[in-house]
């Protein structure tokens, strides 16, 4: 596959996380509060499905743990918003099962894809190691955000999920910039940007 189409891949991706960030963020400044649309989490789970391919295609561990670590926690969301069951079942099982055929067909010969992954001439071990940090703060929101919603029976995102995903995003910018990753630096500039509104609505609610 050539770098242009791979690069087309992850660009996707960042499109439509930024178009989940751009719908949530429109709706909140229009109701003066931070909200949750039901949009947010089916466009992060359709852009997580084609950026974990990105990072496969990329052999950039650091983007694939971070999309792993996230992907069902946004189907739980759907689940308690009661989308979930609106999809077909075909797709839903597709989508369930689809991380661990990756991860089946990509460790099916366990010496040369995990060479692949962890000793990628183009990321020196210190950068993986910054960038799987990047990745775990980043991806902690959501767990953050996970929790808060089981405890309250309503998918919401408190004010923790917005303060980790700036800190996460800055991160993961740097590793961007080293890495030279356009599709990660222009998704995460504009979402520093939105990150930081939504800390500032958060604190003035």
């Amino acid at each position: 596959m050539t770098e242009t189409l791979i690069y087309a891949i992850g660009f996707l991706a960042q499109i439509l996380f930024s178009g989940r960030l751009l719908s949530q963020w429109i709706l909140s400044e229009k109701q003066k509060k931070v909200v949750t649309p039901s949009l947010f989490w089916k466009l992060s789970l359709l852009a997580s499905f084609i950026l974990f391919i990105y990072g496969w295609l990329r052999h950039d561990f650091a983007i694939m743990l971070g999309q792993i670590l996230t992907y069902y926690i946004y189907i739980r969301n759907l689940q308690l918003q009661g989308e979930w069951k609106k999809w077909p079942s075909l797709i839903r099982a597709m989508l369930w099962i689809f991380p661990v055929l990756i991860v089946i067909y990509s460790y099916n010969n366990n010496q040369y894809d995990i060479s692949n992954l962890f000793k990628n001439d183009a990321i020196p071990l210190w950068l993986l190691l910054l960038g799987s940090i990047a990745q775990v703060i980043f991806t902690t929101r959501f767990i953050v955000q996970w929790l808060h919603s089981e405890k309250n029976k309503t998918s919401s995102l408190p004010f923790s999920f917005w303060l980790l995903s700036l800190i996460g995003s800055t991160l993961i910018l740097v590793y961007a910039i080293i890495r030279k990753d356009p599709v990660l630096f222009v998704g995460h500039i504009f979402g520093a940007f939105v990150y930081s509104r939504n800390i500032f609505l958060s604190k003035k609610k």
